[in-house]
């Protein structure tokens, strides 16, 4: 890897020369988004890595890079161990790392508009023993060294119609507005791509996979707004559809305008807003009101039109990725396809609907031991054949206007072994208890998530990833604020009730180093319920997911009545599904695919 190893030796060079010691590279935007367009890609650019979350810290005389345990084995194939130390978070922090690695009274730099404030200060405490700073950058070092750096998007924003969306912009706005005359507050700031997204009813192509336009806005107590996005790509249609309440102004004037906003109170929501926001609001003379995006909630639970476009989504992937099934089920035996193969091949299942706008993520395409790594990106240089004898695991997911879909299916290159089936069928267990969960309101994710993992503990065996996300309505493919994942699982955040109308995925998983990787994904919505004679309504989970779930790598003697009930009515649901949508010879295969488990 010497391409990075000049790379590293160049940044530091440059650090030098600006009187810094040290500098901090996270894999985010100005945002703070988890997918980025290919101009904040920075840390792709210094380590090569190619993974969805992780950060570098370098120093004159090490560097180190910090991932979470979804990508334990793919840092160490894309990361050059002679660079870098390998850091796993939630056991290690940056901050710790630098309280013990900087130099004594070191300046380490950071870029104001990638960070939140409460990282800066954590980060900032943990230096001041050692006599070191933090200190804000005016541009960022990497952007001077990267030569050939992708300019962002130019492309234009599009309206999201009301009778997708379910409500009209003006009337988000006017409940943004209720909310912030009952706060006491004169403004928000929306900083968050699906919150502009998602409040305006307008998408973009902005970045990869997620239907959001590079933007920033306020919303005032009045309902009126200041959209703050580059003016080209505001089309006539798009200025209609916005109306004279909105005024569109350049993206490069929101620092500016947060500077002109003295003696106002402006809600600003700490953990999606950088601390270039509140540096400029606090020199302007705002009164801050740091409290979370009242957007974010509003938007995770979904209306009757974003539910029945969920649906119909789903309907029209799950046919898509039958037929893909079937093709792979009879092609790949040969031995003659790779993963980059698939890929390309699935695309095609899902752009033959006619609606496809995007896949929703990269897809996972894992053969063998590259499954061993939750979230592996194939590449030309990783791209692998596809053997007999491997457990072949994809995770997909598609972009359509009316919905947004994730699903995750492993399929045996032909026999399976008997420890390939042990484990899988206890990942089914675990997702089936999920799928089954009865439970009373205020209940979090993270009280969800022990039922995911319960039949691996009894093994002796777990995974290292949540067991489910938040997913958008034509957005984001991972949403908050809900999640089902155990309270220290980075990016779990805080304990979010869940609430009739969200949807998530249900994707436990197992991983065995070095051989092959198990997970389950199927999307949820949670639903009121309640259970005959019971005296409440409770809530529960009702699977919105219908494709096999194969059967060759299924134990049956694991499973109890209960659950051999729930696999067989779940394959007669995904029968009648995606059977008005299938043609006679795949119709006949599902059938096959859908039998009763017996």
């Amino acid at each position: 890897m010497p391409a990075y190893s000049e790379r590293l030796a160049t940044l530091r060079t440059r650090l030098a020369q600006e009187g810094l010691d040290g500098f901090v590279v996270p894999l985010t935007d100005e945002h703070m988004s988890e997918y980025v367009g290919g101009y904040a890609q920075r840390l792709a650019w210094l380590t090569g890595f190619q993974g969805s979350a992780g950060t570098a810290v370098v120093l004159a005389g090490e560097a180190a890079m910090f991932t979470d345990g979804r990508y334990t084995l793919q840092v160490r194939e894309q990361v050059d161990g002679a660079d870098w130390t390998y850091a796993q978070v939630p056991q290690e922090s940056i901050a710790g790392w630098l309280a013990g690695h900087a130099p004594q009274g070191g300046r380490i730099g950071y870029d104001p508009w990638l960070h939140t404030r409460e990282w800066v200060e954590r980060t900032a405490a943990a230096l001041a023993p050692r006599g070191g700073t933090l200190v804000p950058v005016a541009a960022n070092p990497i952007d001077a060294l990267w030569a050939d750096r992708p300019e962002p998007s130019d492309a234009p924003l599009a309206v999201q119609p009301d009778t997708l969306a379910g409500r009209s912009a003006a009337d988000k706005r006017a409940e943004i507005a209720d909310w912030l005359r009952a706060q006491g507050a004169d403004a928000l700031v929306l900083s968050a791509l699906d919150s502009v997204a998602w409040a305006f009813n307008v998408r973009g192509t902005d970045v990869t996979h997620t239907p959001v336009a590079l933007s920033y806005a306020l919303v005032a107590e009045d309902g009126t707004a200041e959209l703050f996005v580059a003016p080209d790509k505001v089309g006539d249609d798009v200025h209609r559809h916005l109306g004279n309440a909105v005024r569109v102004r350049d993206k490069a004037e929101f620092a500016s305008a947060l500077r002109t906003l003295a003696g106002k109170r402006v809600a600003v929501d700490p953990e999606r807003a950088v601390a270039a926001i509140f540096d400029a609001l606090d020199a302007g003379g705002a009164t801050l009101l740091p409290m979370r995006d009242p957007v974010v909630l509003a938007k995770a639970i979904k209306n009757p039109a974003e539910i029945a476009g969920h649906h119909a989504a789903q309907a029209r992937d799950a046919a898509a990725l039958v037929r893909f099934l079937k093709w792979f089920e009879e092609t790949a035996p040969a031995g003659t396809l790779t993963e980059l193969d698939v890929v390309a091949r699935l695309h095609d299942f899902r752009a033959e609907t006619g609606v496809l706008k995007d896949e929703s993520f990269e897809t996972i395409s894992a053969t063998g031991a590259h499954g061993a790594s939750p979230h592996y990106k194939v590449t030309d240089e990783s791209n692998a054949p596809i053997l007999p004898g491997q457990l072949f695991l994809i995770d997909s997911g598609g972009q359509y206007a009316d919905g947004t879909t994730d699903i995750t299916r492993v399929m045996p290159v032909t026999e399976p072994t008997a420890e390939m089936r042990d484990r899988f069928t206890r990942v089914l267990k675990g997702h089936i208890a999920v799928a089954t969960a009865i439970f009373p309101d205020g209940t979090t994710g993270a009280q969800i998530d022990a039922f995911a993992r319960r039949p691996l503990w009894e093994a002796g065996l777990d995974f290292a990833h949540g067991t489910g996300h938040g997913i958008g309505a034509y957005l984001s493919v991972h949403e908050g604020p809900q999640r089902i994942a155990q309270p220290t699982y980075p990016g779990a955040g805080p304990l979010e009730p869940l609430r009739a109308g969200m949807l998530l995925s249900n994707e436990p998983g197992y991983y065995k180093a070095g051989e092959y990787g198990i997970r389950i994904e199927n999307l949820m919505l949670v639903v009121e319920h309640t259970p005959a004679g019971g005296d409440a309504t409770m809530l529960a989970f009702q699977t919105t997911s219908f494709v096999p779930i194969e059967r060759r790598l299924i134990e049956p003697a694991l499973l109890t009545p209960a659950e051999r009930a729930w696999l067989d009515a779940y394959h007669a649901e995904t029968l009648r599904r995606a059977t008005p949508l299938l043609d006679a010879d795949t119709r006949a295969w599902l059938e096959e695919k859908c039998a009763p488990i017996g």
